[in-house]
């Protein structure tokens, strides 16, 4: 990787991350795009050089959440207790039986594309009763699968479980802090079972240290001033914020799958 690709890849992190880390997003769903349209990353290291950027990126916006005192909390630990598992199923999944990146696209674009429309309808019109909050088995079972589809892909999990818990009731200002601390811990285990496999499988299983490293810098220093900037916007505008991101990359990566 050349200076120039490495000093795009720290300014993509800092601007995807400021963007992303007020809901609770790590980031790294965007860049992916940008890492297989723009930097051609090969793959399957594409996924652990996301992975690696989660690791470098996620103490920026964890730092501030810890001293808001909004890092503890049963959500944390039932994200974490479900995704850590699922991180490792899914890095196993992606080094063994792999599908290929059409298909991967097609697949989030069409979870992605209801809940981001779901959301922005919420906000538009409003429900006079707020609806209950699901239960610890539905969110430790949400975990487990984002946590799966995170390992495969290197996406974290947070943009596919941030919208499903915002859309259940959770506010936002509880969310973003537990599925960035689940993000960031799925991140360093999964890096670490890639690390693994690496020894035995063949192809381009190791991540892009440079881009990576590049990448996660600028989404620390991203993160960071996203949970500054989280206490100062609107619960709504968070919402809908939220969901037209999940609404653009699911429009995204499904006219990707057909090009």
């Amino acid at each position: 990787m050349t200076v120039q690709t490495e000093l795009f890849g720290f300014a993509a992190g800092a601007l995807i991350a400021v963007v992303t880390a007020p809901v609770g997003v790590s980031g790294a769903v965007f860049l992916l795009p940008v890492q297989l349209s723009v930097l051609g990353v090969p793959s399957p290291a594409v996924t652990p050089t996301n992975l690696l950027f989660n690791v470098v990126a996620g103490p920026g916006a964890l730092i501030r959440h810890h001293r808001q005192g909004s890092l503890t909390g049963p959500l944390t630990r039932r994200l974490i207790a479900g995704a850590l598992p699922g991180v490792v199923i899914g890095a196993v999944i992606r080094v063994f039986a792999v599908p290929g990146a059409t298909v991967f696209r097609v697949l989030v674009g069409l979870l992605l594309l209801p809940l981001g429309l779901w959301l922005c309808v919420r906000v538009l019109r409003p429900r006079r009763r707020r609806p209950g909050q699901p239960s610890a088995r539905f969110i430790t079972s949400l975990a487990l699968v984002v946590g799966t589809v995170g390992g495969v892909y290197g996406i974290g999990g947070g943009s596919i479980a941030g919208p499903v818990l915002v859309g259940r009731g959770i506010p936002v200002a509880q969310v973003a802090p537990a599925a960035l601390a689940s993000t960031f811990l799925t991140s360093v285990a999964g890096a670490s079972t890639y690390a693994i496999l690496s020894l035995t499988a063949h192809g381009d299983i190791a991540p892009e240290w440079s881009l990576g490293l590049a990448c996660g810098l600028g989404g620390l220093v991203g993160g960071y001033l996203g949970a500054r900037l989280q206490p100062r916007l609107h619960e709504t505008a968070l919402r809908f914020g939220l969901g037209l991101a999940a609404t653009a990359l699911a429009v995204l990566y499904l006219l990707q799958a057909l090009t």
